[in-house]
Order: structure tokens, then sequence, then C-alpha cells
């Protein structure tokens, strides 16, 4: 199959110039492996390769020789190998040694020694719509963020077409399958996840049940701010609820295994008393994983416009994540007390910083620029910059600035 580029790709040529060790980490199925391929001399695979298990035994030092940059792949499996990768690159002392590439972070018995300053940590995702070429990227994230107007030509997606690629997902395994492959394939993801991923990364067997329970749990509560004590109730049902304590144990490992990938509260400057909420919103890795879980078809997924909005709102989450990512940029939510939301907040390390609202119909776009202009003028400008852009993300149309200077933008024509 041919390899479709990353924005990965850049990312990982950057650190490979810069560290002595590059750590890939992401959920299984995103793509790290071939990513780290097209720039490795060398491939070690400690999940397939027999001969890794007896020298990891005999001498772990003798992995580790061979052309460089050497790729390290699900070097989880030996953790211990992260301190021996560490000495190895203190001895060398040349940048681009080693790639690890992994789809679990081992637990904290693995006594690893910090990496400051030999290895350099970048997290990959699925496949952006631009990388999967269902984005024409005439508008680009870097230029909203410097605050130039976004100009496109018109794209138009069915509901069908969405709840497609919303199936789909960013997997690039799926690149030309149809539908029906992806609803297998994430249906079998999931279930897989539930039955051994999660054991293998904890330190007991959890109970299938209760994990696609708690998956389910989370697929229904997409997009949002659902509490612990919701999801344990929702999870252990009427007659068996789990307690908070237990829910958080089985989200730590899911963390661990990078299926879910929640959405921190952004901690800013307001003239106002509000308070800041400060509960992340629920998201997996991919929109396409709750579809799995809740065994969901397309026909379902048109039916329920509502909860089609929240899979909408999770994929361009996913998206802005991906176009930050390469620009060093953060992406964040806002709530504050007196319920002002935001649906997405990107902020960069000098302070520059947007909002976005994202909305699947049109018809939502004046109540959403409304929604920006109020929550703009909530900050303290004099301990915080004033927001580079504010912009409201759609399914269909054309990209433009409005009387009021709010942007708005399909995802449609998005990229970096």
């Amino acid at each position: 199959m041919d390899y479709y580029k990353r924005f990965a790709d850049k990312l990982l040529a950057e650190r490979l110039q810069s560290s002595g060790a590059v750590l890939i980490e992401g959920a299984k199925g995103c793509g790290k492996t071939e990513t780290a391929t097209q720039q490795a001399a060398g491939v070690v695979r400690f999940d397939a390769d027999e001969q890794v298990k007896i020298k990891m035994e005999i001498d772990p030092k003798t992995v580790l020789a061979g052309k460089t940059p050497l790729l390290l792949d699900e070097w989880q499996d030996y953790p211990q190998i992260w301190n021996y990768v560490r000495r190895e690159v203190d001895e060398r002392k040349k940048k681009g040694q080693f790639i690890l590439t992994g789809s679990a972070t081992p637990d904290d018995k693995a006594k690893r020694h910090s990496g400051v300053g030999r290895f350099s940590v970048m997290r990959m995702r699925t496949m952006s719509l631009y990388e999967k070429g269902w984005s024409t990227g005439e508008v680009s994230l870097a230029s909203l963020m410097k605050g130039e107007a976004p100009h496109s030509e018109t794209v138009s997606f069915d509901l069908g077409e969405f709840a497609e690629k919303i199936t789909l997902g960013g997997w690039p395994g799926l690149i030309g399958e149809s539908a029906s492959d992806g609803l297998r394939f994430v249906s079998d993801y999931m279930t897989l996840i539930a039955e051994v991923d999660i054991s293998k990364v904890s330190d007991k067997r959890r109970d299938p049940y209760k994990v696609t329970r708690l998956l389910q749990s989370l697929a229904r509560n997409i997009s949002t701010e659902v509490t612990l004590t919701a999801l344990s109730k929702d999870t252990g049902g009427s007659d068996n609820e789990l307690d908070d304590e237990t829910i958080a144990d089985y989200l730590s490992a899911l963390e661990r295994l990078m299926a879910v990938d929640n959405l921190p509260a952004w901690n800013t400057h307001i003239r106002s008393s509000d308070m800041l909420r400060k509960s992340p919103k629920r998201h997996f890795t991919d929109p396409s994983m709750a579809v799995g879980a809740l065994g969901l078809s397309i026909d379902k997924l048109m039916a329920d416009l509502n909860y089609f909005g929240l899979l909408f709102e999770s994929l361009a989450i996913r998206d802005l994540r991906i176009y930050a990512d390469a620009s060093g940029g953060k992406v964040f939510h806002y709530r504050d007390s007196r319920g002002l939301e935001i649906d997405a907040i990107i902020e960069y390390s000098d302070g520059t910083w947007g909002a976005f609202e994202i909305k699947l119909g049109i018809g939502a776009v004046d109540a959403a620029a409304d929604n920006l202009i109020k929550f703009a003028e909530k900050i303290d400008t004099d301990k915080t910059k004033a927001p580079a852009a504010l912009t409201v993300i759609t399914g269909n149309g054309f990209a433009y600035r409005r009387p009021d200077g709010v942007n708005v933008v399909p995802i449609g024509v998005m990229t970096e």
C-alpha cells in the first residue's frame, strides 16, 4: 500500500535532528510504525522477532546495534530497553540514534530513569481529513492564527458522506475501504481493547464486560464533561454500581493504551468573578471508536442528529489537534460557572491563542459567532493576549470572514 504523507513526518525529522532518541506514542493502528519506517535505517520488532527475546536475556545492548536511526517497534514489551537506550545515547553523543514506537505506556514498575536531554516525545494521532485527501487544504490553521482572513471554494458533504467519514475515521489501514469494512474494523478494535489490551497494560485482569460498558458510556458521552460518578453509574448499572476509584483506574489504563484522548480545560484570566471549570471533555483518540463501541450503523448515526453533532465535534477536535501539533500548539476547551462554553481554544507557547466553535449545520453559525464575541469580551487582555482569531468551524459551505470579525471555515477546507 502506498504511504500517505503525514504531518508527523516533519515533526519526526525535526526531533531526530535535535535529540538522541525520539519516542512516538499513539494508539494501535494510527500509523506510528509506517511513519517511523520512512526515516529509519533499520527496524527491531520487539513483538514479532523471536531473536529479540534471546538477545534481551543475554545482552540487551546487542539489540541496539545497527544502522541509525534504528527503529525499536513496540518497545514497551521490554520496558527495560529504555535505560539501555538512554545510556547508549549518552555514550554515542550523537543525534538521531533511535526511534521508539509504542501503542501503550509501560507501568511505573519498569523503573525507567529520566529521558530528559536524551528523548524527544511526540504524540501521533490518526489521520486528519487533509491527510486522507478529504480536505482541500485551502485554509491553514497557521494563517488563521496570524489573523489572516480565510477564503475558499464551497465544499458540500451530505450527512451520509460525513457519517461514512466518521465511521472510517483516520485509520491508515481503512484508506480505500467501504463503510461496512470500517464498521467491522472499529467494532473489532473496541472488542480487543476490552478483552485483551486493557489487561495487558494492567497489573490484574480486567472484566471485559465492565470495560465494554465503560467504553459504551464514554461513547454515549463523547464531547461532554461527563463526571466519574456519572460514568460509574452508567457502567455498573443500577444493581452493580462501580465506585469512582475503580472507574478512574479503568480510565487510567485506557489512557495508557492511548485509546482515550481527553481535552483539558483552558486556564486563563477573565475580567469577571466567574469560576473556570476544570473538567476535561471526553474524547476517544478517533471518533470512529465511539461508533464501534456502540455498534452503530450509518443509518443509526443519521437518525440521531444531536449525537451526530457530538461526533462531528470530536472529529473536528481531532483535526485541530493534528494541525496544532504541527506548529507547536495545544488544544483546550473552555467553560465557566455561568455556563459559557467554547469548544476549542488553541494556544501557543508565546501566548498567542484563538477560539473555535464547532457546528455541523451552517444554521448555527450566528449563535456560535455571538458566543465567541461574548467570550472574547470576558478575557482580561491586561494579563492575556487578545485572541488572534475567532472562528466557527462548520460541516459545509465556504470560508469567509463575517463583518463582526468572526471567521467561518468548513472543516473540509482546513489544513495545518
